[in-house]
């Protein structure tokens, strides 16, 4: 339900309608600006209980618009600004383009270190790498786990790379107080017990789209986070399910240029895993800076050959810095600033 005031409302009539609705009714809600007018989103569907002649009596109220739409504080219909995700002294969004790389699973120190010195080289500033991997197969490698979370959190100390890692289960949560960006993997896109509690937290959340999920299915899982107080959500375009077998998946560069058209939230794109082979990676990410991307996310692997997990589709040290120089002119022709 959206509540629409007068422009001529006063705060003292402002306050004491969103009272009438906090203490009374005992509702969640979120007021917001558009357009040079106060609006009042009602979170939830408990305000089928609210008396609407009691509402439209406060002389602060001009009108009630009891829409049933799901997909509320991730739309710009309720934010008409970007959202920009501050980590540390990074800023994700708006103007920035950030490119987020490394490993699929995080194998050994040497690995890790060796592929973080890389990444600090070329000027990126997020580390990703799996502690925590969940696999179709119960017999392929699981990631090392809280090992492998240690030693990302140790490499951040030494390089001040930011560290982006997937979260497969609630009970691990805990131990991601350090890290950057918790990621939420395609196959939790609709845990909505772990979204519910990644929304009490004020982290920075990569949500993957689920790899057979809709568009709007995918901002329904963001809106759990943001209903629960956390906005700082980033949306991940890692490629669906669909009939063609060349690739892994197939890349829907057109979510790209939705998403920047009816929500105020960042959204980066993950070639590798949309690919599933490396000479993809560069092609798909240009697209995606044309569509509107607001980062990529790349797998690097200083070793593919010999990689536990999707070396097919990881770069090598070699060919990731060559990456970054392809796309830069593309970056800044789409004048946003390389991360």
């Amino acid at each position: 339900m959206l509540i629409v005031l007068k422009q001529g409302a006063n705060n003292a009539q402002i306050n004491a309608f969103l009272d009438l609705l906090r203490i009374e009714y005992g509702l969640k809600f979120k007021l917001t600006e558009k357009n040079n007018r106060k609006l009042v989103m009602l979170l939830g569907k408990d305000f089928k209980k609210i008396d609407m002649n009691l509402l439209l009596s406060f002389d602060c109220v001009d009108y009630v618009n009891e829409s049933d739409e799901d997909v509320r504080l991730v739309d710009k219909t309720f934010n008409d600004q970007n959202t920009v995700i501050k980590v540390g002294d990074k800023v994700i969004g708006e103007a920035n383009f950030c490119v987020i790389g490394g490993p699929c699973s995080v194998e050994s120190e040497e690995q890790i270190y060796h592929i973080a010195d890389k990444m600090k080289s070329v000027g990126v500033k997020f580390l990703r790498g799996g502690a925590f991997k969940p696999r179709t197969s119960p017999y392929s490698f699981q990631g090392l786990g809280k090992k492998g979370l240690e030693l990302l959190l140790n490499v951040k100390r030494l390089t001040g790379l930011c560290v982006v890692t997937e979260l497969v289960d609630l009970k691990y949560l805990d131990l991601f107080s350090d890290v950057d960006i918790i990621q939420v993997g395609a196959r939790n896109m609709q845990n909505f017990e772990m979204l519910k509690e990644l929304g009490k937290c004020q982290k920075p959340i990569l949500l993957k789209r689920g790899i057979s999920s809709t568009i709007h299915e995918w901002l329904m899982s963001a809106e759990y986070i943001l209903s629960g107080g956390n906005a700082n959500v980033i949306l991940c375009e890692r490629g669906i399910r669909t009939y063609e077998t060349f690739t892994r998946n197939t890349l829907d560069i057109s979510a790209v240029s939705i998403i920047k058209e009816i929500s105020h939230l960042p959204i980066v794109v993950d070639p590798s895993h949309a690919a599933g082979v490396k000479w993809l990676v560069e092609p798909l990410s240009k697209a995606a800076i044309a569509a509107g991307a607001d980062g990529v996310m790349v797998e690097v692997h200083d070793c593919p050959a010999e990689a536990l997990s999707d070396g097919n589709q990881a770069l090598d040290l070699d060919e990731f810095g060559d990456f970054i120089d392809s796309i830069k002119p593309f970056v800044h022709v789409a004048n946003k600033k390389m991360l």
